[in-house]
């Protein structure tokens, strides 16, 4: 299933939160905390709303990953369980 991706990488996020390795660029980037996670979600997001202007699909593709990704990074660095978020949406759906 493809979300299955998405909890498999958040499982990693998590355990490099939880078991930092020096080379890891998650480690890194939780061990700046929050301040440097969120101004790398707001980076992401300005590539992202330029690929959405200009660029082909695949920009757009790349970008979009790397914002989702950045997110489940701040996600795990609150420990917000990923589910929590599937479930909002969940509910969201169900509610429309």
């Amino acid at each position: 299933m493809d979300l299955e991706v998405l909890r498999e990488v958040f499982e990693v996020i998590e355990d490099r939160r939880d078991n930092p390795k020096p080379d890891s660029y998650v480690s890194g980037l939780i061990s700046k905390g929050l301040e440097k996670i969120l101004k790398k979600i707001g980076e992401e997001t300005t590539e992202l709303t330029v690929a959405a202007t200009g660029s082909g699909k695949d920009s757009l593709v790349h970008e979009a990953a790397d914002l989702i990704f950045h997110v489940m990074i701040l996600l795990a660095y609150k420990r917000v369980p990923l589910a929590a978020v599937l479930n909002e949406l969940r509910r969201r759906r169900v509610n429309r």
